[in-house]
């Protein structure tokens, strides 16, 4: 298969996180998503990139069985996390969710104090031994998020009260404070201002040494700027799949061209 083919090129020598192989979702009667086959490098950003509607958070949602939680949603095919599939009846998707940390679009804090935002993984998944423990993985994850000095003298305030950009750098360290492999951003930025947007993309790129890190965006311009790899979605297909500087100088696909060149979309 030609796409087989590309996802073996992109990945290339690095080590291959996340497996993905003939995935179809639906929902309902609606066929979603569409023989989907890709390989996620680990250390790595790949941004998924695509038209309203074209699946790209439907299949982001599959890595940590997100659409296990909508009851007309089937997911069908095989998705591999280290070689282990993550859709076994023996897997916990509580558990799989502490190892694929998500950070949605619009930043969503607990409406508990910072300290307890950060803490409130570790606790239930039994990570702390104790009190100094869990103040060690709260400032350790607070610093992985750019934010311990933001916040360091005022861990006991609402996590309500940041500003926006604060706000998702929070869900941020939230979202690593379980120490996940795999870290999922759906739209990180779209309802942060460009100061905060900026923020966001550098850690990004930051956080790209410990985690496989899989955005999607809607801006092409920001899925050059933090991913090594794209894969451009279109009506529920993976078109194209590929470093990310290639996808958007050099795609193979014309349908990517139209996309990348504002033709479709």
């Amino acid at each position: 298969m030609n796409d087989m083919r590309l996802t073996e090129r992109a990945v290339g020598t690095q080590t291959t996180k996340i497996t993905a192989r003939a995935v179809q979702v639906f929902y309902g009667d609606n066929h979603a998503i569409k023989d989907v086959d890709v390989d996620i490098a680990d250390k790595t950003v790949t941004a998924f990139i695509g038209p309203s509607g074209c699946g790209k958070s439907t299949f982001l949602r599959c890595i940590n069985r997100m659409n296990d939680t909508i009851s007309v949603a089937r997911v069908e095919g095989d998705i591999l996390i280290d070689g282990e599939d993550i859709y076994d009846k023996r897997v916990d998707p509580v558990q799989l969710r502490a190892k694929v940390g998500m950070v949605f679009q619009k930043p969503n804090p607990f409406p508990k104090s910072i300290y307890d935002n950060v803490a409130y993984g570790p606790r239930i998944h039994g990570l702390a031994r104790d009190k100094a423990d869990l103040d060690e993985i709260v400032e350790r994850s607070l610093r992985r998020a750019a934010l311990w000095d933001e916040a360091k003298d005022r861990l006991g305030e609402p996590g309500t009260g940041l500003s926006g950009g604060q706000q998702q750098r929070l869900c941020i360290a939230r979202a690593v404070a379980t120490s996940p492999e795999v870290l999922l951003m759906d739209e990180p930025c779209s309802a942060l201002d460009p100061i905060a947007t900026a923020q966001v993309e550098e850690l990004i790129d930051e956080l790209r040494q410990n985690y496989s890190v899989v955005i999607v965006t809607h801006s092409m311009q920001q899925a050059a700027r933090v991913s090594q790899r794209t894969a451009f979605f279109h009506l529920g297909n993976l078109v194209e799949y590929g470093e990310t500087g290639k996808i958007f100088t050099s795609p193979e696909d014309p349908r990517t061209e139209s996309y990348i060149s504002g033709r479709i979309g």
